[in-house]
């Protein structure tokens, strides 16, 4: 498996800044940020040719935003958007594009998918030629409310949105936070997982029981290692269907500067996820 990073966590920082951390670091590779780390999409190409130059590969562009957004100027704007960095996705050589589905309040969930669906639909036919996947993360958005992010949404919208190259940035610590088991989830949608992010889930069981799922404080983010998940366990999961394909940390623990703090704690942490992982990894049999 190629180990990376999400370049959010440092979207402070130059993207040859960023680069350079990751080289000297010893990851295999980044995951881009393009609002942050890239800008407009034309200057993609020379942003891995950078990476590849220090011994870097880049997974993955991340487009992070609401393409259900209830302003419809705001949900033009960024499909085109998504459109265009495609374009420079295929002709940069990178394999993955990271979207993020979002939710219309004002259309019922029915409605959601498939507005949602006709987009992606268009966006594969368009992008056929270059064969560049394209996958949504699981996050459940500001509000818990974004479609496709549990088992039965998923399973939904690949109905929807048929092609193979369409799939899933599978993230295992937002299933933990919504109460689903990520490894149950891990089996039910194996074949469309394109991408696994490396983050961890922290559980106060004190302050859940006093508010409940629906409250807050009961929850956070944390580096791989430091919550509930069973990284052996989920790596082997991931092993056992054949996934061999880029990790990225996503470093949203606070108690490493996220987000934002002191860098040099937000280096740290990248560090100290890279080198559980690389033992993780060794100790299941792996690189």
């Amino acid at each position: 498996m190629q180990l990376g990073f999400f370049s959010s966590t440092l979207n402070d920082r130059p993207i040859s800044e960023v680069l350079s951390f990751a080289a000297e670091a010893g990851f295999d590779a980044v995951e881009l940020d393009a609002m942050r780390h890239v800008g407009e999409p034309d200057r993609l190409a020379q942003v891995v040719r950078d990476a590849n130059e220090l011994g870097l590969q880049i997974s993955s562009i991340a487009v992070v935003g609401n393409l259900l957004d209830v302003d419809h100027l705001k949900r033009q704007s960024l499909r085109a958007t998504v459109a265009a960095y495609l374009e420079a996705v295929a002709a940069a050589g990178v394999p993955l594009l990271i979207l993020f589905p979002g939710f219309d309040p004002n259309m019922s969930e029915d409605e959601n998918y498939e507005d949602f669906s006709v987009f992606a639909n268009g966006l594969l036919d368009e992008s056929a030629e270059f064969g560049v996947h394209v996958a949504l993360e699981n996050w459940p958005g500001p509000d818990n409310r974004f479609i496709g992010t549990t088992p039965a949404g998923l399973q939904k919208l690949f109905r929807l949105v048929p092609d193979p190259r369409f799939g899933i940035e599978f993230d295992p610590s937002h299933f933990v936070r919504l109460g689903v088991d990520h490894l149950k989830a891990y089996d039910e949608i194996a074949d469309r997982v394109k991408m696994l992010h490396a983050k961890d889930t922290v559980i106060d069981a004190a302050a859940l029981q006093q508010v409940g799922y629906h409250g807050r404080g009961w929850w956070r983010y944390a580096l791989p290692g430091r919550g509930v998940i069973d990284w052996p366990a989920f790596i082997d999961k991931a092993r056992s269907h054949g996934f061999d394909g880029p990790v990225a940390i996503e470093h949203e623990d606070a108690d490493f500067g996220w987000p934002g703090g002191e860098l040099s704690a937000r280096l740290d942490g990248e560090r100290e996820a890279l080198r559980f992982l690389r033992q993780k990894l060794a100790a299941t049999g792996g690189t």
